[in-house]
């Protein structure tokens, strides 16, 4: 079994990664290590209840009920647009969402890839694909369709499930070795209101595609240009997953979509961004900061 250590990758990990794009986790990260953003997400998913029972759409807010489950039988009785009014994906600056992205098991993993000198982008999405809710569905595309001018290249998606992710409630796809292609000229995806970037079927290629089941608590990495999808949930509880990017310091923070922060540094470890800093959207720790 191999061992995660600080900033290193096996040598095996590293070669696929480098010629498929993309690398599998399994189960990287521990409940305990997702109980956090668990909670967070229950939060949310409280404050949504409280308010569809406020608006009359439901009559009971289900508070007992388990975790996977609760969002869907939520929204079991009401419209794709009711749920939609709440976004596609949340980035509600949550205690629990920082601690997941400050995790050394994916930091380490990361430093890997890019070094440690690691900025956490503003880009990081909580997915609940929600079952028979069209938006579940994300069309084919690469992640740097979202910021074709910015400089950063590589930016590193880090994608977690907190359930087991299936073929039946919607796993990741994947094209391999495709991370090595030019941005594509992408469309936005109009059947679903959700306006996500989209390829057409005669963009994608030969490629054979993967397949990617995996345990709660995986991760899979991969860059920005590899083409990547996934399918409807068609189970009865909700796919929860976050996917969370990271890129060199050195490049572009991207602040017109929100506020990153200095995630690892080991030139300047007084920097690196604390909770409370994170909830004041400063990027970095400052003392001065603080007075």
């Amino acid at each position: 079994m191999d061992v995660y250590v600080s900033g290193s990758l096996t040598k095996e990990q590293l070669d696929f990664y480098n010629e498929e794009g993309y690398l599998v986790l399994p189960e990287l990260l521990t409940e305990e290590d997702l109980q956090a953003v668990k909670q967070a997400m229950s939060q949310k998913v409280t404050q949504i209840a409280d308010e569809l029972l406020a608006a009359g759409l439901i009559t009971d807010t289900l508070a007992d009920t388990p975790f996977p489950n609760r969002l869907a039988d939520l929204f079991k009785d009401l419209s794709a647009e009711e749920f939609l009014k709440y976004g596609r994906s949340w980035r509600d600056r949550l205690p629990g969402y920082f601690t997941l992205m400050s995790n050394p098991k994916i930091l380490n993993a990361v430093e890997s890839l890019i070094g440690g000198e690691i900025f956490s982008n503003p880009v990081y999405n909580v997915r609940p694909k929600v079952p028979l809710v069209a938006a579940g569905a994300v069309p084919w595309h690469q992640d740097k369709s979202y910021w074709p001018d910015a400089n950063a290249n590589p930016v590193i998606t880090v994608w977690i499930s907190l359930v087991d992710a299936t073929e039946e409630n919607g796993c990741l796809h994947i094209k391999p070795r495709t991370h090595k292609k030019r941005v594509l000229k992408w469309h936005r995806e109009s059947a679903t209101g959700t306006g996500y970037t989209a390829l057409s079927e005669k963009q994608l290629g030969t490629t054979p595609t993967v397949i990617l089941p995996v345990k709660a608590g995986s991760a899979i990495l991969f860059n920005d240009r590899c083409l990547h999808m996934s399918t409807p949930n068609l189970s009865k509880s909700v796919r929860w997953s976050v996917d969370l990017r990271y890129q060199p310091t050195d490049q572009d923070p991207m602040p017109q979509h929100g506020a990153g922060f200095l995630a690892r540094s080991h030139k300047y470890p007084e920097r690196v961004c604390t909770l409370a800093d994170w909830l004041n959207n400063q990027p970095e720790h400052r003392e001065q900061d603080l007075r």
